[in-house]
């Protein structure tokens, strides 16, 4: 990060600024599509009419009857959209989404822009034929899965707001979650299969079958040696119901049930938890009600509770991470998949299966901890923004890295359902499209309206379209950093200005000072590719304009960020200029706050 220091050259300030005008901005949030009712994988039926004949509601009683008599039903289709693989870690992030704040009073920011001289201008038509012909090639040679023409909106979780079938559907589970708890069907252990008792020969009971020869005593009179206990016959069967019974007497002070440190039916956040369950299941209660049984089971069985206190390392950090927000307020996940190109990282993460269940058992441990942070209020943010990095991914092709991806899909498809908000793939290789097509069939339009491709070129305006640049990771194209390595004078919280640079135009950022401070800012131009400088022009007009920085060109590989400060003192201005002279619209960023000389 290069903090440049004002350099000894002077000129006098220039008198004939162009006219102000309007930046040239892009809605960083387009209004989503519509979306037909068809396309989406939600039960939204009206209630049958009054002429036909209306079905009651599924009772604990027929529910489980129904289990029994087909012990292994196939499962409902897989709600791929609730999957979590890859997850991420989360580090902890303190940071809240806040409102973009208005620059200090002592300021005023003015943006120009203004077109190049004719000889830029030819320079400019050159690139630009070169440019296209680059475009053309890469175009044939990289293509990108097809977007969905749906894109998915998240339906609310206020009982209000639900149509009358889903809040009948989200009634009738309740009563059976409710008759599971009464009966501790949730916590009691799975009966087990009773054992076959074998029905005993009977004996001949004729006189001469009955006793021995030249006894006088039949068979059946005969008594046991005088001192031997009398012998008890085993019941297997009445042993079995007695056990059964002790076990019902156990679970009947079991604590309350909870998933995800929500109590079942305690308070409103239990309703937002069966909705997810609802709609994984496109709210058909029974199917949903068998998936919340057993995703309770299975919790007990892998050792949830336990699970979050183990210490499973740190390897992986760099692999899967939390990072600030996106413009919804959600949490974003960024999975970096290029880090197993690490041969040392890979071998130690999935060489053999013991290490392949480690890594099952940290991701879950993951997701358990970033769900906790979770707000499960029905009007609360309750899902997971996330962000999949396919730069130098290893693919398919990977063996280990296919097993303990399924391995770890599988179970978060059938235990986690609904947690995800957007799946935002960047970077995305050429081999993804033959990929994506074969797994496409699987996948349900719901899933699909999720999906979000962006190649390398598009990635950085992709994540701007959801994430705000001050939430966005500097390695991909934003101006946050790493919490336990930012730079101090900003954060987070601090709102950055986005203005769009025409091909072939000049951008100049006035920031006008009314008051002596010191002024320090952060610049980037995503891709860069351009010309910057910066420079302070006083009021005074006998005063001479200082250059804070020399215009100079700045390429992708050059330092991501710019920060300069500047000690204002007298009145005046700061002028930072981009000369974009590509054929290309650029997205210039920035920032700055106002200091006084106490601080």
């Amino acid at each position: 990060m290069a903090d440049s220091t004002p350099e000894s050259q002077t000129h006098p300030p220039s008198s004939d600024h162009p006219p102000t005008t309007a930046s040239d901005k892009e809605d960083p949030l387009p209004p989503p599509a519509p979306v037909p009712e068809s396309s989406v994988g939600v039960d939204q039926t009206q209630p049958p009419a009054e002429t036909e004949k209306k079905e009651d509601p599924p009772t604990l009683a027929s529910v489980l009857e129904s289990e029994k008599e087909d012990p292994h039903p196939p499962p409902p289709p897989p709600a791929v959209e609730e999957s979590e693989f890859p997850v991420a870690t989360q580090k902890e992030v303190a940071a809240v989404v806040t409102e973009a704040e208005p620059p200090a009073a002592a300021t005023v920011v003015v943006e120009k822009q203004e077109p190049l001289s004719p000889a830029e201008l030819k320079e400019t038509a050159e690139a630009e034929a070169k440019e296209k012909q680059v475009e053309k090639v890469l175009h044939e040679e990289h293509k990108l899965p097809p977007q969905s023409l749906v894109s998915f909106k998240e339906e609310s979780n206020i009982v209000a707001d639900l149509s009358d079938s889903e809040r009948k559907a989200l009634q009738e589970l309740k009563q059976l979650v409710q008759e599971a708890l009464n009966d501790n069907v949730f916590t009691s252990p799975q009966p087990q299969p009773q054992p076959k008792v074998e029905p005993k020969q009977q004996q001949d009971v004729s006189p001469a079958a009955s006793s021995e020869p030249g006894s006088d005593t039949p068979a059946a009179a005969k008594t046991d040696p005088p001192g031997s206990e009398p012998t008890i016959e085993e019941n297997p069967v009445k042993e079995a119901e007695e056990v059964a019974k002790e076990s019902v007497k156990v679970a009947a002070f079991a604590e309350e049930v909870s998933i995800w440190g929500i109590p079942l039916l305690k308070d409103d956040r239990s309703d937002v938890i069966l909705l997810k369950f609802l709609r994984a299941r496109d709210f058909k209660v029974k199917d949903a009600f068998f998936m919340l049984k057993n995703t309770i089971r299975w919790r007990k069985e892998f050792g949830i509770d336990s699970l979050l206190d183990e210490d499973l390392g740190d390897d992986l950090e760099k692999v899967v991470f939390m990072h600030g927000f996106d413009r919804e307020a959600h949490p974003v996940c960024y999975n970096v998949f290029g880090e197993f190109q690490n041969k040392e990282l890979y071998q130690k993460t999935f060489s053999d299966e013991e290490k392949r269940s480690k890594f099952l058992r940290w991701r879950i441990q993951f997701l358990e901890k970033s769900i906790r942070k979770l707000d499960f209020s029905p009007g609360g943010i309750s899902t997971i923004f996330q962000v999949n990095d396919l730069k130098n991914s290893p693919g398919p092709a990977k063996r280990e890295l296919r097993i303990a991806t399924n391995q770890a899909l599988q179970l978060l498809q059938d235990n986690y359902p609904e947690f995800v908000a957007k799946q935002v793939f960047i970077n995305v290789p050429w081999w993804y499209l033959a990929f994506y097509t074969m797994i496409s069939p699987f996948l349900t339009q719901r899933t699909k309206s999720k999906f979000v491709f962006a190649g390398p070129a598009k990635s950085p305006d992709t994540l701007f379209k959801y994430i705000s640049p001050e939430h966005v990771p500097i390695q991909y194209g934003g101006l946050s950093v790493d919490y336990c390595d930012c730079n101090p004078e900003f954060s987070i919280s601090d709102p950055v200005t986005e203005v769009n640079v025409k091909p072939g135009t000049k951008q100049t950022v006035e920031i006008i000072i009314y008051e002596k401070c010191i002024i320090v800012w952060e610049l980037r131009v995503v891709g860069w590719e351009v010309r910057y400088g910066a420079e302070f022009v006083p009021n005074a007009e006998d005063g001479y304009a200082i250059i804070i920085q020399k215009s100079a060109k700045i390429g992708p590989t050059d330092e991501p960020v710019v920060h300069n400060s500047f000690k204002v003192g007298e009145l005046g201005k700061i002028l930072l200029t981009i000369d974009n002279s590509t054929s290309k619209k650029k997205r210039l960023l920035y920032r700055f706050k106002i200091k006084s000389f106490s601080d």
